[in-house]
Parts: structure tokens; sequence; C-alpha cells
């Protein structure tokens, strides 16, 4: 619940008069984000060299655990976040993150990895989507994107970052479980900082509410039409959800799939390491322009061309057989990501009133989250069937079909009025 301490005095919006909680919550999502990056390199890896799974799709099957666990995580932390506060969710992602590295140091068995990936995705559902809550209440309506876009930027910049010293530490110590270190680090930084400095916002939402601003005005539904508004019915919202689920269907995709394909053509572990790197640290500093961007030119414009844009880079990856080709390719598909993912969120904030927004981002986090199990099975049956090469094709049409979709069916939600 919210502290009774953060209510003294009337809330201020925007992020100049919140900038010491807005950046205490960027700190604490890049290590959110970090937690995803110390296995973004190594553990497909992990897979086939100590387990001996050869099937894509058992190699794949601990993003489908993982994303499963975190869409349904994003739903429900989005409700419980209206109904009991911010704060206390996020110590709550901390604490379940807790055993994560433990059991990815030492699992004697793949069914154990596939565990530790239910509680990251649990875990995460919870912290990312609770920041990302956080800083659009903190922001207020005019500057949405460019709050979106740091928080973004941390949390992938992170990934990028931990991808990367996951590859070098295994690269010279081994696979495990020395790499995993790193986690433990993540996990008592990030919840001490959540615990002791991080403050209350929901009553933030609650005063932005009160004066009756972009949405505010709207009836206050229930979680049935939440669900359905967002998923369905309104013609943004459901615009915005499915693009959420397409460009997470890529990534993940790109997180299981990536480093095996790397190595089929001869690419060191070292290599692989900054091949994994690049693509979300290019989507990650993309997101600190990209996310500031949309509050000058609109929302629209941004998603439809980054989902274009990651179509085309995953079939350079395709067509691409050295380190440099594939570098051009991960750095095409993080900066068509950089244009969607903090635009998406910013279209959300702007569509909705701030009463039901956590409800809101909570749906659209599901359906996006979902995307990473719908791309990892995809990409894992399309390559035991046809190969590698294949399954980017597919994911790059199904990428390309998103953003069509977007362009035809969706309205720009950021308008003059809030710019």
């Amino acid at each position: 619940m919210p502290d009774a301490s953060d209510q003294v005095a009337a809330p201020k919006l925007g992020l100049r008069a919140n900038l010491v909680q807005f950046t205490l919550l960027v700190i604490v999502n890049a290590f959110v984000g970090a937690m995803v990056g110390m296995e973004r390199s190594i553990l497909p890896a992990i897979a086939e060299q100590e387990f001996l799974l050869a099937a894509r799709t058992a190699i794949l099957s601990f993003i489908v655990v993982f994303g499963i666990s975190k869409a349904f995580t994003n739903y429900l932390a989005g409700h419980l976040a209206d109904v009991f506060g911010r704060k206390v969710i996020l110590v709550a992602g901390w604490l379940v993150a807790i055993p994560v590295p433990f059991i990815l140091m030492w699992a004697p068995s793949w069914s154990w990895i596939l565990f530790a990936n239910l509680l990251l995705g649990v875990s995460q559902g919870f912290t990312w989507s609770i920041t990302v809550i956080m800083k659009i209440d903190l922001a207020g309506p005019r500057r949405r994107g460019l709050a979106m876009g740091l928080n973004e930027f941390a949390g992938y910049f992170a990934v990028a970052a931990a991808a990367l010293a996951t590859g070098y530490v295994a690269s010279i110590w081994g696979l495990r479980p020395e790499p995993f270190y790193l986690g433990v680090g993540f996990v008592v930084i990030g919840l001490l900082l959540s615990v002791m400095l991080v403050r209350e916002t929901r009553h933030h939402a609650d005063y932005e509410a009160t004066l009756g601003g972009d949405t505010a005005t709207q009836e206050l539904p229930g979680k049935r039409e939440v669900f359905l508004q967002t998923s369905f019915r309104d013609r943004n919202l459901s615009s915005i959800s499915q693009a959420g689920m397409i460009n997470n269907l890529n990534d993940g995709m790109a997180w299981g799939l990536f480093p095996l394909f790397f190595a089929a053509a001869g690419m060191s572990l070292k290599q692989i390491g900054w091949l994994a790197a690049i693509y979300p640290a290019v989507w990650g500093i993309g997101q600190l322009y990209t996310g500031a961007l949309s509050d000058r030119i609109g929302r629209k414009s941004l998603i439809s061309g980054g989902m274009w844009l990651q179509a085309l880079g995953i079939g350079v990856l395709a067509l691409s057989s050295d380190f440099a080709g594939f570098a051009a390719g991960a750095v095409m598909l993080g900066a068509g990501t950089a244009m969607v993912y903090p635009t998406l969120l910013a279209a959300i904030g702007d569509t909705v009133s701030p009463s039901w927004r956590a409800s809101a981002v909570g749906v659209y986090r599901l359906w996006r989250d979902l995307g990473y199990a719908v791309g990892a099975v995809l990409a894992g049956v399309v390559a035991d069937l046809a190969g590698l090469d294949a399954s980017l094709w597919c994911i790059a049409a199904l990428t390309f079909v998103s953003g069509v979709i977007v362009r035809i069916r969706m309205t720009e939600t950021h308008t003059y009025a809030d710019k």
C-alpha cells in the first residue's frame, strides 16, 4: 500500500519534479534487465554441451516456460498494482528472483533449468511491469515517450552488458558456475534498492486522474472489459497488443536460435557473446532517442516502421555467413526494436485513463510476453523441420505483416494537445 509519508503533499507530475525517484527506478530496471541478460549468450550452449539436447524445440523450451510465466505475471502485476500499490509488487518480484542464479549454477538436469526460468519469468513480470507503471505514474502525460525510452534503455542495455559479460566469463572459466555469480550481485543490489529507496507512486496516478486530463473522464471498466478492450475491441489497443506480441516473438527467436545459428556458421563463443550483445545494445541505446522522438512526431509511424526494419534485419541475418553480416543484421533488428518498444508503452498511456492504466499495461504485457513462448515454439518447430534459415524467414514475414496491421488499423494516439 502507498506509504502515508508519500501523500503529505500533493504529488507533482513530470520528470524534473520526480528526478531522484525516476533515476532510481531507471537504475533498478537495469538490474532487472541484467537478470535476463546473464542467460542470453550461454544458455543454449549449456543445453547442447552439458545436457546434450539436440532438438531445437527442446533447447528453446526454457524460453517457452519463461515467456508463459512472465506473460501471466504481467497481467497479474498490473491488476495487483492498481489494488495494492506498486512498491510491494516490485519487492515481491525481487524476492522470487533470489534462487534463480543458484539454480542455474548447479542444476543437475534440464528440468531444473526450466524451473529457474519459470521463477525468472515470474520475477520479471513483477519487477519490469512495475518499473514501467511507476515511471508512467511519475512522468505525467507530456513526456511518456521519453520516460519509456529511458526505462527500456536501462533494461535492454543491461541485457546486452550482462550477455557480453557472461559470454566473456564463460569463454575463460567455462559455462557454469562462474558466469552466474554475476546474477547473485544483480539480485542483491536490485532488492536492496527497491526495499530501502524506492517510494510508492500510485498516488501520482490517482492525482493525474483527478485532473480530468487526456482520458481520465472515461468510466472505470471491470477486469473483463479491460481485457477485451486491450486485446480486441479498441482499434489502437488491439493493434498495440499484437505488435508487442510479434515483437517479442522475434525476440524469443533471437534469444534461442541466434547463438545456435551463429555457432553453426563457425563463430566462437566470444564472437557469439558480442553478437548476442549487439542487438539489445542498439535496442537499449536507441530508445534514448526513439522514446523522446515519439513525443514529437507521434507513435504510429515509429511502430509500423520499426516492425518493418526488424523484418529487414532478420532477413539480412538469414542471408549472412560471417561476423560482419551478422552484426549488420543485429544492428538493424536492434534499431527497429528501439523504434517500437517504448513507443508501444507510451501509446498505451496515451489511450487509457490513469485509473485503469496499470491494468491495461498488464494485459498488453500479457500478450507481448506470450510472444516469447509462441516465438520459441514456432522457431524451434520450423528449425527442426526445415532448418535454421527457414525459421528466420518465417519470423521475418510475421514481423513485416504485423507492421502492415499497425499501419492499417491503428490511429495516432499522441495528439497535438499532448505535445
